[in-house]
Parts: C-alpha cells; structure tokens; sequence
C-alpha cells in the first residue's frame, strides 16, 4: 500500500529539510503519533528513531532507520515491526516561490496482515489526509511573520 501526499509552503527548502529531517517532529504534525524518540545517531543516515503511533484505537511501535540523507533534497526511512515495514520518502524542491514537500509512505505487511491490508485502505487514506494537513499547518508556522 502506498500514500502519497504534496504540500506547498511559503519557507525556505533548507527550514523545510532541517525540520523534517529531525523525525522527531513526528509529533507536531502527524496525528496519529503519539512519540518518536532518536534512539541512536546525529540524525544522518544511519539513525535510529522508535515512533509509537495509534492506528484504528491500538497502539504500534517501528523502529525507523534513515537509509538516504541528501541535503535539502531527500530523507528516507525504513521502519519495521513484526506485521509491517514502512518506508517514508520525503522530497524537497523550490517550485516558484514556494517549496514543495512529497511524502511518500509505501507499507508492506508481513504474515496474516498482508490479507488484512486490502480492507485496511480506506484508514490509510484518512490517515495520510490528516498527515497531509497536519504537514502543512507545521510547515506554514515555520514561516516568518509577513512584513508590512
């Protein structure tokens, strides 16, 4: 199963990259976690994140590691439990004035969720919707005050 979401916003690529790239700030702009801490590393590749979210009322624990790092261009993590293993892609480009953002969530079930996943599509969907709006409100409060 795959999610893809774009957002546009008025910063800079670089305030895009450096806030997304710490996959702590999970918590301000995903709904559905609950924590992510950095278990071990300086946040380049190599780093290890555990992020517990809630999905349909049950808690669950990945443990991400981030595979690809380019500055201002590309983070990639790849988180696994014991039913799945989700890899996040996100990646920056200034379009016109704007930086745009594409998230990218590609999960691959594993054991007897692989059956389950068809019938769980409809809650990813919602899920990456309110991730998209949760990414945007984040990314917007970066943004400087307008001058008047």
């Amino acid at each position: 199963m795959r999610l893809e979401r774009t957002v546009a916003v008025d910063i800079p690529v670089r305030r895009a990259f450096q806030y997304l790239a710490d996959f702590t700030t999970t918590t301000e702009w995903d709904p559905g976690t609950v924590s992510t801490v950095r278990c071990a590393g300086d946040g380049g590749v190599g780093t290890t994140y555990r992020n517990t979210s809630r999905f349909l009322g049950r808690e669950t624990s990945l443990t991400y590691v981030v595979e690809d790092l380019v500055t201002d261009e590309l983070v990639r993590l790849r988180g696994e439990n014991k039913t799945v293993i989700s890899v996040d892609t996100m990646t920056f480009r200034r379009r016109g004035s704007r930086t745009e953002v594409t998230y990218t969530a590609q999960f691959t079930f594993k054991g007897p969720g692989r059956l389950l996943a068809p019938l769980l599509k409809p809650a990813f969907m919602r899920l990456g919707n309110h991730a998209e709006s949760g990414l945007r409100e984040a990314l917007t409060q970066l943004s400087p005050p307008r001058q008047k």
